[in-house]
């Protein structure tokens, strides 16, 4: 029998919970000269996104929620480029890099984890107007954004600008959008003692959502509550209701409901990376790679896929339901990841690889400090209960030691000082200051 005398290559695909996870997994159980793993992401971090919301409001440091690749993949390869094509029949992937360099892949087995993107509709004005919260950046950059539009209505003495600046409108009512809603308006409602001019009462907190219902993860009832609690705190609760347009900062919503907003906060969906739907790989008609319940892709043993790229059976619902697949959050992202990673291990190592199978342990949400919703084994929990439930369960889930301290140290310097309320919006144009000064 013949030996190889190469490792095998490993290539992964995505650095998010999926990469990050798997490439852990594997790193810890090789063996020596077992195989080689290089990790492809856009970003040399892996960012933790449900502390966003916090980070954008100012209860965690930014830096803290994401994980950098290369400090904790000391075994593995990180390449900093952005996949652009996979040709599975030649096993190869295209990546571009930085400097905007293409280059060839080649592996031995593939790890899918591309992750998902902002799903966008064709609404007028939603590209140029719009952002998400799905990266460090978009929340760093909402942060400053909402701060300084209080700064500029603290100083304008044009009262329909100023009511323009002080609306802010969050688009989606999944737990993406509420918490993104309840941190940052907690946040604004904070910061108005340091402004002689603005009361809480001024400043407008709209919430779009086209469903009949908010929070769709957890039970109708805990939706309910969640909407008449943001109500209770002043904040416009729009449902069954579609946006229409938002040209030039102007909200026009399908039941005639128009308004001025500098800032429109999409959270209405994501969808899988469309890099995956434009491969050789088969995907079902959402775009995402269909999956076996072994984690590989179906009629390629030697293709790996998981979390919101892939279309996992969920098994402790196909009894019920055949089609059913994993929701896309991070209780299984995580969890397919370590899986995938022993399942990997066994297929080198000529063994059988086994089923996934988690089942749903249920959702927490925070919403702003200490409030928060939580439908979790099987038990409704309501308020403070399940704010700490909603932090206690995240930073157990954050990767690594160091984060999770850090973490932690956050809360309690927070709970301690209070929150920082300042914007530095310079670093959303850093050169401002030095172009103007060239020119004097």
């Amino acid at each position: 029998m013949a030996v190889k005398s190469e490792p095998t290559r490993i290539l992964i695909l995505g650095g998010g919970y999926v990469g990050l996870y798997t490439a852990l997994g594997l790193q810890k159980r090789l063996r020596a000269n077992e195989a080689s793993v290089t990790v492809v992401d856009p970003q040399p971090h892996m960012t933790y996104q449900p502390f966003l919301p916090e980070a954008a409001a100012g209860s965690i440091e930014p830096r803290h929620v994401v994980v950098p690749l290369r400090r904790v993949l000391r075994r593995c390869h990180v390449l900093t480029a952005r996949v652009t094509a996979i040709e599975h029949e030649n096993k190869t992937v295209t990546v571009e890099a930085p400097d905007g360099h293409i280059e060839q892949l080649n592996y031995d087995v593939l790890v899918v984890a591309l992750g998902s993107v902002a799903r966008l509709l064709p609404i007028p004005g939603l590209a140029e107007q719009g952002i998400a919260i799905k990266t460090i950046g978009e929340a760093i950059y909402l942060r400053n954004h909402v701060l300084s539009k209080l700064d500029e209505a603290s100083s304008t003495l044009d009262p329909e600008l100023r009511r323009r600046m002080l609306t802010f409108t969050v688009v989606g009512g999944g737990f993406a959008g509420i918490e993104a809603l309840a941190e940052l308006e907690d946040m604004t409602r904070d910061a108005c003692r340091y402004y002689d001019n603005i009361k809480p009462e001024d400043i407008r907190w709209v919430l779009v959502e086209a469903a009949g219902r908010i929070l769709p993860e957890v039970r109708e009832t805990l939706g309910v509550w969640t909407a008449e609690q943001l109500e209770k705190r002043g904040i416009e609760v729009y449902l069954s209701t579609a946006a229409k347009s938002f040209e030039d900062g102007h909200v026009v919503l399908s039941d005639g409901t128009e308004f001025d907003s500098d800032t429109i906060i999409w959270t209405a969906g994501v969808k899988a990376n469309p890099v995956v739907a434009e491969s050789d790989l088969p995907t079902d008609k959402r775009g995402r790679l269909q999956a076996t319940a072994t984690l590989q892709v179906l009629g390629h043993p030697d293709v790996w896929t998981a979390g919101d790229v892939a279309a996992v059976p969920d098994l402790s619902r196909t009894e019920n339901d055949p089609t059913a697949t994993c929701p896309p959050n991070a209780q299984h992202a995580v969890r397919q990841a370590r899986h995938m990673a022993k399942n990997i291990i066994r297929s080198l190592r000529g063994g059988t690889p086994a089923d996934y199978y988690h089942k749903n342990l249920g959702a927490v949400a925070g919403l702003g400090m200490h409030k928060g919703v939580a439908d979790a084994m099987n038990l409704k929990i309501k308020g403070y209960p399940a704010w700490l439930f909603h932090r206690a369960y995240h930073v157990k889930a954050m990767p690594t030691f160091n984060r999770k301290v850090r973490i932690l140290l956050d809360w309690a310097l927070s709970g301690l000082f209070r929150r920082e309320i300042v914007s530095l919006g310079q670093i959303n144009n850093p050169k401002e200051e030095f172009e103007r000064a060239s020119k004097s």
